[in-house]
């Protein structure tokens, strides 16, 4: 639900579903691009990176509706000098507020500077702006993107993206400066019904000056589970390829169907229209994550079976099936023992690098099973004739790992490699300007400048979900969101000035906010006796928590590529609460 949008994306523009960029890479670039995401919330750990890239004097610039505090500056625990004298680094430079669902007119109007400076600088004897011989040598596709961009007016740019031409004209001529950059963005990109699109542009972005494939340089999607890459890259999907289906034959002896599976909204409308009976869910908050909880709970409960595999209780474990099972796990921080001694697990992060991961903690209780323990006691039990040594998987997680291997090559010498300090970079081909088979990298068109068809900018504010610094996605730790200035609270919507001004609101008002989706499951949606606060965000803009504000968005409001629901641009209408007259009847 966060990131495929880039699984789905990147591989038709760049070859592979991943970023391209490395750690060191961060240390030689020239400009930093960071769109729709707020590290000091969600990546806490990226703070310390893009403080080092401030203190080497390079332009950090900010693409983001909200002003967020850890975007603004950063004070680094690791460094006693600014926690004892109370000093911060500041990070973004620049800081583009652009109004929620804008970015993509701000990619195209900043690709059509780079265009017509291009021209402007060729047709006085320059060089260009555009790597021409990158281009030329790497990428096709760019005539129709030429042509997308010639029929989109300055004026339409301005309007959708929130953006003043000048501004676009100066981050497009930031960017056509710098030699080496690397562009980061996050869900605010990707939770939107055109979320691969967003993606495919920045990629687009990128492509016309080289950035991709030469140190310093890249595309970064920042993730925030430690190897909700990962899953992706040993073959946890529901779209098998007929490669994964052979090398599984080859390896264990049987095969499967090559028919699609189910993402994740598409398994609650299965579970919603009958068709799907049971669930196993390994960790998550499935229903409270999910959009449309008025659709997705009672599906639940309609289940015939529901499995829970977790470390934590959370509300989904309280929605009953006709039979369920919670089984409690180790956690990755415990200590895993098995017939062949103290295990190890392995995880990728954004930057593809996978490293081993062996807790050290004494586990909860002596009856805790492993994830894998818990997996290999249902396959045994379900499959009795099973070809799979279950067991001598389980007590000894290397043979996973030389499994992992012999299905997927990308993992040659997988236990030798996963024990050097560190771990190890997997090959990506985009890094090292390598496609794919007899292909080059693609410019791909995004008709239009709605990164959500069917808004109203007019009559309607568009709200963004966003999550309080004391929570990790469903998981709240507390009440307060000490960067904006919230305490005790989460029932809150923040609004613009001028638009609660335009709706006679003021500041903790009461107030209730209604979706106004259209299209296939389009019924209202509504939420009550909210808080209306004042924000720094553009005009026409709201935002509000998740997962208070899934409860706006319809199961089919989503990114038909990559079924990613659409949390980031939500369009609602707000009104004030009256409180009844007490000395009423």
């Amino acid at each position: 639900m966060c990131h495929e949008a880039t699984s789905v994306g990147l591989p038709a523009s760049i070859g592979v579903g991943k970023g391209t960029v490395t750690l060191d890479d961060f240390a030689l670039c020239d400009a930093l691009f960071s769109f729709g995401h707020n590290p000091g919330t969600n990546h806490p750990r990226m703070l310390s990176t893009l403080r080092e890239v401030s203190k080497r004097g390079v332009p950090i610039v900010a693409v983001n509706p909200l002003r967020e505090r850890g975007l603004e500056r950063f004070t680094s625990p690791q460094h006693p000098a600014e926690m004892l004298t109370n000093t911060a680094t500041p990070i973004a430079q620049t800081y583009y507020q652009v109004r929620i669902g804008g970015d993509l007119a701000l990619l195209k109007g900043m690709m059509k500077w780079l265009l017509d400076a291009d021209a402007t600088d060729l047709a006085a004897g320059g060089q260009g702006v555009l790597d021409h011989a990158f281009i030329a040598g790497h990428t096709e596709g760019l005539d129709a993107l030429r042509e997308d961009l010639a029929r989109t007016t300055w004026d339409e740019i301005v309007e959708h993206s929130g953006l003043s031409r000048d501004d676009i004209a100066d981050a497009a001529r930031l960017y056509a400066k710098a030699e080496r950059v690397i562009l980061c963005y996050g869900m605010g990109m990707t939770q939107h019904r055109r979320g691969t699109q967003n993606v495919q542009q920045m990629a687009n972005l990128m492509l016309l000056r080289g950035n991709i494939g030469k140190p310093g340089a890249g595309i970064a999607p920042i993730r925030g589970h430690s190897n909700v890459q990962g899953d992706r890259t040993v073959g946890i999907t529901e779209k098998p390829t007929q490669a994964l289906v052979d090398a599984i034959k080859r390896t264990y002896g049987f095969e499967f169907p090559l028919t699609h599976g189910h993402d994740a909204v598409e398994a609650v409308r299965a579970i919603r229209d009958g068709r799907s009976r049971a669930l196993v869910c390994m960790g998550g908050n499935l229903a409270v994550a999910m959009p449309d909880p008025d659709t997705t709970i009672p599906a639940m409960r309609n289940l015939d079976l529901a499995v829970h595999i977790a470390t934590k209780l959370n509300r989904s474990h309280l929605i009953p099936a006709k039979q369920a099972f919670l089984l409690p796990c180790l956690g990755r921080t415990e200590r895993d023992v098995q017939a062949s001694g103290l295990q190890s697990v392995t995880v990728e992060d954004s930057m593809s690098m996978v490293h081993a991961s062996q807790g050290g903690l004494t586990p909860a209780s002596e009856h805790l099973l492993s994830e894998p323990a818990i997996v290999a006691g249902i396959a045994k039990a379900t499959l009795p004739q099973t070809r799979v040594d279950w067991d001598g998987l389980v007590g000894d997680y290397d043979r996973i790992r030389d499994d992992i291997e012999a299905v997927l090559p990308i993992f040659r010498d997988f236990n030798r490699r996963v024990r050097e300090p560190g771990g190890f970079r997997l090959y990506i081909g985009a890094s090292e300007r390598d496609w794919g088979p007899g292909r080059k990298a693609r410019f791909l068109v995004a008709p239009g400048l709605d990164e959500d068809p069917g808004i109203d900018r007019r009559e309607l504010l568009t709200l963004t979900t966003i999550r309080s610094h004391d929570q990790y996605n469903t998981t709240i730790y507390g009440l307060d969101d000490r960067y904006r200035g919230i305490s005790g609270r989460r029932d809150v919507v923040f609004l613009n000035r001028e638009d609660m001004r335009s709706r006679g609101l003021e500041q903790g008002d009461r107030i209730e906010v209604a979706s106004r989706m259209h299209g296939e499951g389009a019924a209202t949606r509504t939420v009550s006796g909210f808080i209306a606060v004042e924000y720094d965000l553009p005009r026409g803009s709201a935002a509000m928590y998740y997962p208070e504000g899934n409860r706006l968005v319809p199961l089919d409001s989503h990114d038909p590529q990559s079924g990613t629901p659409a949390y980031k641009s939500i369009p609602v209408v707000v009104r004030k609460l009256c409180d009844p007259d007490p000395h009423a009847g």
